[in-house]
């Protein structure tokens, strides 16, 4: 257990770096830029390692390993964001641990998440997944919905019960024009955001960035960057 919580740490400290040398360099405040950790793959463990780090931000993609985890640190002062694609049928066992659904990308969702929330009597804040590699309104390879439908999905999480509409979310897209240019991908996501906050002042969050690409999305002004494999190494492979 001390080796693993002097490697997360050590870990941390070079994440903490790159974010701090990346706010620096947009001559940005260290404070405007919130770290999620991916926890997903890893043990309860790791979460309790992280929290008694300072990590205040987990996230994971899926419900079968994130609600049991979730209830093994429920202890911990943790605000767990769930990132991955969401089927309807696992929203009321989401709804139960997740304080933060970064993937809503679909009406049908957004009435499912509402039932939930009112029915546990939470409020969920929801972000609006941006496929920048869809077409209009379409649905994206990894989730998420075209620019042209954000603001009517948007509209749809800010009239729900229960949900609060907190802002949008990006993966770096495989295909599509924005491909291996993750700079200009999340430039793109910071303009829909302008838009967005024209109608709903309050959705301000923009997360963005993972491992590999963090400095690109503070660069273009994100919010929260999604850090998974820097802070806790390569990721065992899911069976």
């Amino acid at each position: 257990m001390t080796d693993r919580r002097t490697e997360l740490a050590d870990n941390l400290a070079r994440v903490e770096d790159r974010i701090s040398a990346a706010c620096a360099k947009a001559g940005r405040n260290r404070d405007d830029v919130t770290l999620i950790v991916v926890t997903k793959t890893y043990p309860a463990t790791d979460v309790r390692i992280l929290s008694e780090l300072g990590i205040r931000h987990v996230a994971e993609n899926r419900d079968q390993d994130a609600a049991p985890k979730a209830a093994a640190c429920s202890d911990l002062p943790l605000t767990w964001h769930f990132v991955g694609q969401l089927q309807t049928n696992k929203v009321r066992s989401v709804t139960g641990y997740a304080d933060i659904v970064q993937s809503v990308d679909r009406v049908k969702l957004v009435t499912a998440l509402s039932k939930e929330a009112v029915r546990a009597g939470r409020e969920l804040n929801c972000l609006i997944q941006v496929a920048l590699d869809a077409e209009s309104d379409a649905r994206g390879d990894r989730g998420g919905v075209g620019p042209g439908g954000v603001a009517a999905l948007a509209d749809a999480v800010a009239a729900a019960e229960g949900l609060r509409l907190g802002g949008l979310m990006t993966v770096a897209p495989l295909a599509g024009p924005f491909a291996r240019r993750q700079r200009a991908a999340f430039d793109r996501l910071m303009e829909i955001s302008s838009g967005l906050r024209a109608s709903h002042p309050a959705a301000k969050m923009v997360s963005a960035g993972m491992s590999s690409d963090l400095e690109d999305a503070v660069a273009a002004g994100a919010t929260h960057v999604r850090v998974g494999t820097a802070v806790l190494g390569v990721r065992p492979r899911l069976g």
